[in-house]
């Protein structure tokens, strides 16, 4: 199947460093490939793949400090891509609603991904344009604000099978992730230090949140259970995760997917996070981790994640989220948006 994947360009795709959408997009752009699908990948120049990669910018535009609209680079980059659209038999977006004007009479079948939050008022007019638009969510609780939407599928994320291992486990909790006012830092701080274990936070601080950081959380890290590392690569992670006691996840968001929590998974590491948005459904609780409502049931569940088997949470991943069931789930909607019947890939 001649596939194009169409990631955003705010990030290199895989991030060098924090990045969501683009990772999962790279992970599946590599999985498709490794299944025998000719994929084009659609994002900036500075981008690693197993696919051919388009380069719609030169670099990601995080790590260019000239751009101020970055918008403008993705609607170029949509214009790159409508001009070569038939030489392809489905367009796999992950742009949000970007594409749904300028592709939606072209006559190519297309799907997007949604990989952000949908309770948003304002974002809903927008979607009730285009109904008959296929539609991934990554989670079922991310449908929940807008349950009429063109759904054709849920399709949880992925990681590949090797990326991350578990190694020596440790005996502090870990914070991974981004330093905003709806990740709860604050709270994994508060429930760290009732634990009476040290806390190590592994994040980025947006601009747009730097002045939240200074006010609310630096004073904070200068507790003497608490250290900021700042933002790690994916070569940090799994010691970073694996020595971790558990990771800890206390959002105040109803998250859409939250890919930190497969990271922690894949390394053997229990997760304790808040019962929001997709996490029970990513979460196998009394397994891979608890789900709690309170800071005082998450210090609780510290404890009690000492009994929890590193051997079986990374079980649970490689049954769950291995990347090539994420690839295949993804053939399964092109099949049938195009129509097509596509030889069956089994796992191996």
């Amino acid at each position: 199947m001649r596939i194009a994947q169409i990631a955003p360009l705010h990030e290199a795709v895989p991030p060098k460093l924090y990045g969501g959408t683009e990772r999962v997009v790279s992970y599946l752009t590599d999985a498709l490939v490794q299944l025998g699908h000719d994929v084009t990948l659609f994002a900036s120049g500075d981008s690693i793949t197993e696919a051919t990669l388009r380069a719609c910018w030169p670099t990601a535009l995080r790590l260019d400090p000239t751009i101020r609209d970055p918008i403008a680079p993705h609607f170029l980059m949509l214009e790159q891509v409508r001009a070569v659209a038939h030489e392809f038999d489905i367009l796999h977006f992950h742009l949000d609603y970007l594409p749904f004007s300028l592709f939606g009479d072209l006559g190519v079948p297309f799907v997007t991904t949604l990989h952000g939050r949908l309770d948003l008022p304002e974002i809903h007019p927008v979607f009730a344009q285009h109904p008959d638009t296929p539609l991934v969510s990554i989670s079922d609780a991310q449908r929940l604000p807008m349950p009429r939407a063109g759904w054709a599928a849920t399709v949880q994320h992925g990681l590949p099978n090797g990326l991350l291992t578990p190694q020596a486990d440790g005996d502090y909790l870990a914070f991974l992730g981004r330093i905003c006012p709806e990740k709860g830092v604050d709270a994994a701080i508060r429930i760290a230090t009732q634990a009476g274990l040290p806390l190590k936070i592994a994040a980025k601080v947006d601009r747009a949140d730097v002045a939240y950081f200074e006010r609310e959380i630096a004073p904070l890290l200068q507790q003497a259970n608490v250290e900021f590392i700042g933002e790690i690569n994916e070569r940090q992670k799994p010691g970073f995760l694996s020595n971790a006691r558990a990771m800890l996840l206390p959002i105040d968001w109803p998250e859409p997917f939250g890919l930190v929590m497969i990271e922690a998974m894949a390394c053997g590491t229990p997760t304790i996070a808040f019962r929001r948005g997709s996490v029970p459904e990513v979460i196998d609780d009394g397994v891979t981790g608890f789900v709690v409502d309170t800071v005082a049931q998450a210090v609780d569940a510290v404890e009690r994640s000492k009994t929890l088997s590193r051997n079986a949470i990374r079980r649970v991943f490689e049954q769950r989220f291995d990347a090539r069931r994420m690839a295949n789930d993804y053939v399964d909607v092109y099949r049938e948006i195009i129509g097509v019947r596509v030889p069956e890939v089994q796992l191996v």
